[in-house]
C-alpha cells in the first residue's frame, strides 16, 4: 500500500516521507515495518504496516482537497464544551483522529476562541500543535517550504490570505542591472 518516498500523515505527529520499509523479526514474528520521518519535528516513527490504517496513516492530501481544508478553516466555529478541560479533551480527541476535517475544525475553533476570549495554557499549547501538525501536510500539499507553509495557514486563519487562489511555492529569481525596469512614479495618496 504505502512504499518509499510517498507522503503520509501520522495523526498527532504530522506529516512526513516513508524513508524505509523493511522486514523485522520482533519476539519471533516476522513483520513488515514502514519508517517515517516527520520533519516538522524531527522525528522517526516505525509503523507495522499491517497496523498503518488502525493507527490512522494516510496518504497526505492533494490540492483540490486544500481548498476544501481551507474553507472549513474559514467556516464559522462549532459548538464546543464551556469548560475548558471538556474542551481540551474533546480536541484531543478530534486531533487523534487522524482527520483533516476534523484537525482544521480544531485550528479553526481555537483561532477563533483565542481571539475572543483567549486560551489556557494547555489550549495554546495544543493550538500551537494542531497548527504544526496542519501546516506540516499543507507543506507536502502545497510544496511549500516549512515557513511558508506555517504563513499561509496564519494568512487563511486571519483572513489575510484568499481561500480560492493558494499561493504557489516562491521561486527565487535573480535580477540583473541591465534588465531591471525603470520604477514607476509615485502618485500621492489620496487623502
Amino acid at each position: 500500500m504505502y512504499k518509499v518516498g510517498d507522503k503520509v500523515v501520522y495523526p498527532h505527529h504530522g506529516a512526513g516521507t516513508v524513508v524505509k520499509k523493511e522486514s523485522r523479526t520482533v519476539l519471533g514474528q516476522k513483520r513488515e515495518y514502514l519508517t517515517i520521518k516527520i520533519l516538522h519535528n524531527d522525528m522517526t516513527v516505525n509503523v507495522p504496516t499491517e497496523n498503518a490504517d488502525a493507527v490512522g496513516l494516510r496518504k497526505v492530501i492533494d490540492e483540490q482537497m486544500v481548498a476544501k481544508v481551507m474553507k472549513a478553516l474559514t467556516g464559522n466555529g462549532t459548538q464546543m464544551p464551556k469548560n475548558w478541560n471538556r474542551r481540551f479533551k474533546h480536541n484531543r480527541d478530534k486531533m487523534k483522529t487522524g482527520d483533516i476535517f476534523e484537525l482544521a475544525e480544531v485550528v479553526r475553533n481555537l483561532s477563533l476562541r483565542d481571539g475572543e476570549k483567549g486560551l489556557s495554557t494547555g489550549e495554546k499549547q495544543m493550538y500551537v500543535k494542531a497548527k504544526k501538525i496542519l501546516a506540516s501536510e499543507l507543506r507536502f500539499a502545497k510544496n511549500l517550504s516549512e515557513e511558508d507553509a506555517i504563513a499561509w495557514l496564519e494568512g487563511v486563519l486571519t483572513g489575510q490570505e484568499r481561500v480560492s487562489a493558494p499561493k504557489p511555492k516562491r521561486a527565487t529569481t535573480t535580477t540583473t542591472a541591465a534588465t531591471k525596469k525603470p520604477a514607476a512614479k509615485k502618485t500621492p495618496a489620496a487623502a
